[in-house]
Order: structure tokens, then sequence, then C-alpha cells
């Protein structure tokens, strides 16, 4: 959409106005008794009142009706949407799903929030401490209808298809490549132009974070300048025939009416707003002599738990960069894990499994299952001329990883028909390599 501004900064104090009214922040206080255009003052928390200053999030939203006006929410059904982690008995295995299917919009019309389906997950939102991680499919734009979660942050990233998400705050067009967080409780709608998929990671309780940088020092990985937030932009919008606010809350989805557009915040400030991210602008670190450095160098976002350096959710990406390792097997090695790692594939083929992990597909290798390179990669790569080499050219994968031992949902095993059962197969070409009488070469 052509003319969308944005400000840049991570976790700035932002501030700012619809030009069509000018001087609508109030000016000195967050609360006069008549603010200026006759509107309505509301806050919107996104923590305690007392945390720590650099923890403490909210922003001041001027705007022309407020949101409590509305008719009681009422249950509404959630589909594939769910927070039951226990509906199918837990899966230790390897998994891989191909591409989710996106439906036809001449056989159904799906929007963004009839299309998210819950692929695997853990924790409670009531006690404020887990994840969700989603698909969504979907072909129709979301019409007089706007989503609120209120059990935690979505981080979404489109793989097909861009979406143009109208917030409280103001318009985000984010594209394939790119990525957009919406806070827990703040109002968005989508809009989509044809059929449209991506990922999405749900965190409960915690807010997404830049990771500490330590021996890096001040630069690198994502940088808090390339981090985009809406400028402020309102409707002033009657709807009679009612518009509908879908409310996440505790694992289900409810439904209310208002007879206006929730998209009516004409200014405000603070430090709590969605914000979008191009993936391209990452700075990669990597290793410039030999081995590995852990895929951590990669990571884009992190959701902190209560103990230090153990994420809720890290959102890590594998972008285009140099191998130039020395006397090194450069793909990643073969690996068991306390953490959870959940892979999609926005475009390109991934470097350790070029065949069967598919753009729009995903897999899961859970708590300590063991992965790994597929049997071809690791004979291709312990051959291979060790000179400089562009790494996944074409290509963005990335990773949800969690401390959480995740449980996959009866849609993900099975509603879906996308597992791809012969996923442990990549692996039974490996053989054996030892040789007993090996001696090291004379130099």
């Amino acid at each position: 959409m052509a003319g969308l501004k944005y400000m840049s900064g991570f976790g700035n104090e932002f501030s700012s106005e619809d030009p069509r009214c000018p001087g609508s922040l109030p000016e000195g206080q967050n609360n006069p008794q008549v603010c200026p255009y006759g509107l309505y003052a509301e806050q919107l928390s996104g923590s305690a009142f007392t945390c720590p200053r650099p923890a403490n999030k909210r922003s001041w939203l001027y705007r022309i009706i407020p949101s409590v006006k509305h008719k009681p929410f009422t249950p509404e059904p959630c589909g594939n949407l769910t927070e039951n982690w226990n509906e199918v008995e837990p899966d230790p295995n390897q998994l891989r799903w191909l591409p989710f299917t996106i439906p036809k919009s001449t056989e159904k019309k799906v929007d963004f929030v009839a299309g998210l389906h819950t692929i695997c997950g853990a924790g409670d939102a009531k006690s404020r401490n887990g994840i969700g991680i989603h698909i969504y499919t979907c072909n129709t734009s979301m019409v007089d209808r706007c989503f609120n979660n209120s059990d935690g942050d979505f981080l979404i990233v489109p793989q097909q298809g861009k979406i143009l998400i109208t917030t409280e705050f103001g318009k985000m067009m984010v594209e394939p490549n790119e990525i957009c967080v919406i806070q827990q409780g703040m109002r968005f709608s989508v809009d989509v132009f044809g059929e449209t998929r991506g990922y999405i990671l749900e965190v409960y309780g915690a807010h997404f974070e830049l990771p500490d940088l330590g021996p890096i020092g001040a630069n690198g990985l994502a940088n808090p300048r390339d981090f985009l937030c809406p400028v402020a932009w309102y409707e002033d919008r009657q709807v009679a025939t009612g518009y509908t606010v879908i409310n996440k809350y505790q694992g289900k989805l409810f439904a209310c009416q208002q007879d206006f557009s929730p998209f009516n915040v004409v200014a405000w400030h603070g430090n709590y707003t969605p914000y979008k991210y191009n993936l391209k602008t990452f700075m990669v670190i990597n290793c410039v002599a030999f081995d590995h450095a852990d895929p951590s160098i990669f990571t884009v976002l992190t959701a902190k738990s209560t103990r230090p350096g153990v994420a809720i959710a890290d959102f890590v990406i594998f972008p285009p960069r140099w191998g130039v390792a020395d006397h090194t097997f450069r793909p990643p090695y073969y690996h068991r894990n306390c953490m959870s790692e959940f892979m999609g594939l926005i475009k390109g083929h991934y470097e350790a499994k070029e065949e069967g992990f598919q753009p729009g597909g995903a897999s899961l290798h859970s708590m300590m299952t063991p992965h790994g390179p597929d049997a071809d990669c690791f004979e291709k790569n312990s051959s291979a001329e060790l000179k400089p080499e562009r790494v996944a050219e074409g290509t963005m994968a990335f990773m949800f990883e969690s401390s959480y031992s995740m449980a996959v949902t009866k849609w993900g095993l099975e509603t879906c028909q996308k597992l791809d059962k012969s996923y442990y197969q990549c692996w039974e070409p490996l053989r054996s390599h030892f040789n007993p009488n090996w001696k090291p070469s004379k130099k």
C-alpha cells in the first residue's frame, strides 16, 4: 500500500498524531479533563504498573469512542485454534510437515482468524506461562472484524502473500521475509491479496526483546533502528450492521458487537506498540576460522524466562551468508537438545535438508530427540572442497526454539493430513565409516 509511513526504533517512546488532526496529543499530561478534539484518553498497559522502568510497557491512546463501549462477549467457535495440549498422546519422533494447504476462495472464504490452526505448544494462558505455535492459511480479508489476543503476543511470519495489518496504532504492510509483532491486547485486522499463508509464535506472559550481545559488543544481529512501528491513522466510521471484536481469552475465542470501528485512535504516545522488521537487515555473525558457533548467534528476538539465559522462546533465522570455516563439517551438526526446535521455511532450500523440507511446511524436533543433516548432506559435505562459499543464498529458514516441551495437537498430527510419515527415512542411509585401523597422516 503506497504511502504507508513508519517510525524506527525498538521499544522507543514514540508519539504520533494523524495529520488530519494536528495538536491532538495533549501537551504536558496524559489525561486532561478535556482532551483535544473531544477525544477520550485510554491507557493500554503491557506490563504491571510497578515493573522496573526498563521493563515498563504502556501507551496512551486518544480515541473517538473508548473501547469499553461494546455488547457483552459471547463464546465463539475456536475452529482449529486450541490450548488443549492433551488431546492426543505425546509423540517424541522427529516430525515434518509438507506445505499446509491454503483453501481456495472459490470453495470457501476464510479470513485470518478463521484460518488459524494450532500445531503445538505448552503451558497455560491462565497462569501466563507458555507458548503456542500456529499456522494461518486464508484467502479473504477481514471485513468489519478485528482480533484481540488477551493471552499473549503474536509474532507473525508471512510465508506466502503480503498482509496489510490495520491496528489501533496505524497500518503496517508485512511481506514474506518480514515479520511483525502484535503485542498482547492490541486490536488488529488483516487484509490479504490472494492465497495467504504464514507462521505464528504466540508467547504468554513475556514480551519479545532484543537478545543481549555480550562479547559481540554494541552492534550486530538485529539492530534497533531497523524495527518499524506504524504512525497514527484513524477512521471515524459507524457500522450499523455491527462490528465484531474477536477476543482470544484463556485459550478460547469470544466475540462482541459494537457499532463503530475500533480503529478510531487519532493520536497516541508510549512504548507499547506493534512493530515490524525486515529479515534482510539482520547483521549476520559467523565463524571465520573453524568449527561452529551455536545457532543462538542468529537470534532476532527473545522472550526471556525467569531463569537467566533460558528463553521461553527465541526467534532464530538462518539467512544468506558466507561459509569459510576450515577443516570443518559446515552444515548443522548432529544434535540432541534440552530445548524444543520448531522450524519453518519462508523460501528456498534449507541447507541441511534440501529435499522434503519445503516452503510453507515445518518440522519439530522435540526435547532430546536427535536430529541433524540427512544422509545425502552428510556424504556430500564430508568430502566437499572447503573454499569460501555462499550459504543459504535465496533461502530463509527460521526456528522457534523453546525451553518448553511442546505437545502436538490433533490437528497437527492427524487432521491437517500434512505430516510426512516418511521423514525418518532421510537418516536411514547413514552408514558406519568406522575404521579401527585408522592412523593419523604423517605431516
